[in-house]
């Protein structure tokens, strides 16, 4: 009876999970239908993508934006925006109340037009006079010079609402919108449920050329369903607890390397809010050929020990890429196969150039959290005088921030290393004249920032802001820690380069996503090293699998003529996670291309893990 009753509850579960995700969907194709004329139509331009969003019942800042449109963007699909969409949650009222609420200091409820106006006018999305004069206009919520802002939220609310019931009785008064589905044959939905899935448009589209592996495509975002399937191909690899270490004599250092000549550049993996990852990326220079041992790990910050490090579980890997003519015709060399423990590496000889290192990770273990942080760690105090000062947590974190954003390691900020932090953290570059202005104020050594200078910089923004510690925030959370001070959106690491002939030269160029050249590399990579199996009953789809270390990779080539949508289930497999963290979810490869299918590693590496997966043509 107990077994009945739970299976009853688990079956209204999930019905009533699906009915969700029907209305999520619905809604997501309203809005993206009263901008576009077809699901199948790409968002080509920022402006689309915030008038698509603001359909949808969402306000994006011009931060938002630019964090899904970014320079290698040239188009998002209705995938994207469905993605998008999950992240950017809709305001709530507490919210809207909570943010006027920190202008508001009396909590009377209502905020002066002349203190409303100089903070709309000065932070933020900056608006114009003009645009500020419309909202004040509003006889609804303005009264004797003053916004009540209840009244705001409450129309503001409610007439989003009415934004999205208008976009959804549009979409229900035509049916030929609702009735598009993925691929060649509709999906079965739960009994009694109208689940409403559109036709899959191209992945995030890049201008590269069309033989050219696609940048990885997420899953179709659409609920999960059974699949009509026209070929399939089955692979399964049986990998023994804590057997993920290869090869891992040879990233062992010989005594014979012990006089080779060596260089090192720390960087770090940041998740954005979509769930991408970008990452630092460097140019390596080589005066002459040489035998060379490239290694990449997670940095194990001094200051953090005895903490909880969750990045020193995350995968690392390089990808190393001949310079030719230009930046943009890079060759893949290698990348670094072998490993021992959290260390990978690569061993070869080099001849004489530029070469490319671009790091990479399969974000099974970098992703966005889960878990919700209840309370939230104090950043700054007022001593007994009425001074602001720093907490010691606040200070242990920026340490751990010194330590990682100190690329060469010499225990000083140069102003190319301080840019970096900057651009993460506010999107704009130090010039040279406001470091020396840094250098009147804040105690620096050879022109370059000490770690009490980089503490006396964050104590002074803590005072500018009279100890709010918004602004300080906004820092933290860009640079991967959670309200708790604990790192869990980013992964620090090292990348160590030794050679025999001579002195290697390494500097960090860039912080940006993979984009093409990665994907280019990666898939390479999967189908020069690893097993090929063609879909049963369909001649031109492969499907490349290959082990590397501690993951498995997965890579379909589409060498047809045509677009092939294919779902893939990963039911059977046994103490594993991947990276898009679905057990079973259909991709689109356009004709002609490669992309990557999954990156899959253990749950576990104490245990033995299996994975079993099937690839199926819809």
């Amino acid at each position: 009876g107990n077994h009945k009753a739970t299976r009853s509850e688990n079956s209204q579960g999930k019905k009533s999970q699906h009915a969700e995700e029907a209305i999520f969907y619905m809604n997501c194709r309203a809005a993206y239908l009263t901008v576009l004329k077809s699901s199948l139509e790409n968002i080509k331009s920022k402006e689309q993508l915030s008038l698509v969003l603001q359909q949808a019942g969402r306000n994006p800042s011009q931060k938002t934006i630019n964090r899904y449109w970014t320079s290698q963007t040239s188009s998002l699909n209705f995938d994207d925006f469905c993605a998008i969409l999950k992240k950017e949650k809709p305001a709530t009222k507490n919210e809207l109340l909570e943010a006027f609420g920190k202008i508001d200091t009396d909590k009377a409820g209502y905020i002066a037009h002349d203190e409303l106006c100089k903070i709309l006018t000065t932070r933020g999305d900056k608006m114009t006079w003009e645009e500020v004069t419309s909202i004040i206009k509003q006889a609804d919520f303005n009264c004797n010079g003053k916004l009540d802002y209840n009244k705001f939220c409450e129309l503001y609310l409610s007439t989003r609402e009415q934004c999205c019931r208008a976009a959804r009785a549009r979409l229900e008064m035509h049916p030929r919108l609702r009735q598009q589905h993925l691929g060649n044959q509709p999906e079965a939905v739960p009994e009694g449920i109208t689940l409403p899935v559109s036709k899959a448009s191209p992945g995030l589209s890049r201008k590269t050329d069309h033989k050219l592996p696609k940048g990885d495509s997420r899953a179709p975002s659409r609920p999960s369903s059974a699949q009509s399937s026209k070929a399939s191909s089955s692979t399964t690899v049986t990998v023994g607890a804590s057997s993920s270490s290869r090869n891992t004599e040879l990233i062992i250092e010989p005594d014979t390397m012990k006089e080779w000549q060596r260089a090192q550049s720390r960087g770090c993996f940041y998740l954005e809010e979509n769930g991408e990852i970008i990452s630092h990326k460097y140019r390596l220079h080589l005066a002459q050929r040489s035998a060379l041992s490239i290694t990449i790990k997670p940095f194990s910050i001094p200051q953090a020990q005895g903490k909880s490090c969750h990045w020193l579980s995350v995968d690392t890997a390089l990808f190393i890429l001949k310079e030719n003519e230009t930046q943009e015709n890079l060759q893949l060399v290698s990348f670094t196969e072998l490993q021992n423990k959290e260390v990978f590496g690569w061993r070869g000889e080099l001849g004489s150039g530029v070469y490319w290192l671009l790091p990479f990770t399969t974000g099974c273990r970098l992703r966005k959290a889960k878990t919700q942080i209840t309370g939230e760690a104090k950043l700054v105090w007022r001593d007994e005088d009425g001074e602001l000062a720093l907490t010691k947590e606040f200070r242990a974190a920026l340490l751990d921030i010194f330590e990682t954003i100190d690329l060469d390691g010499n225990g000083l900020l140069s102003l190319e290393e301080y840019n970096f932090f900057e651009l993460r953290t506010s999107g704009e570059k130090c010039d040279q004249e406001a470091w020396a202005v840094c250098k009147e104020n804040f105690e620096m050594k050879k022109n370059e920032l000490t770690r009490q200078g980089f503490l006396d910089l964050n104590l002074m923004e803590a005072n500018d802001q009279d100890g709010d510690p918004w602004d300080l925030w906004v820092t933290l959370l860009s640079l991967g820690y959670n309200r708790a001070l604990e790192m869990t959106e980013a992964c620090p690491f090292v990348i160590d380069i030794c050679a025999e002939r001579c002195k290697p030269r390494i500097k960090a160029m860039s912080l940006e996503g993979g984009g093409s050249q990665l994907s280019r590399a990666l898939c390479s990579s999967v189908v020069n090293k690893g097993e090929a199996q063609v879909l049963d009953g369909s001649e031109n789809i492969f499907i490349h699998t290959c082990r590397s270390g501690s993951r498995i990779t997965s890579v379909i080539e589409n060498k047809s003529e045509n677009k092939v949508i294919i779902h893939v289930n990963n039911e059977q497999s046994k103490n594993c996670l991947n990276n898009r963290g679905l057990t079973v979810f259909a991709v689109e490869v356009a004709p002609k291309s490669m992309m990557v299918s999954q990156h899959v590693m253990a749950l576990n590496e104490q245990e033995e893990w299996i994975y079993s997966c099937v690839h199926s043509l819809v």
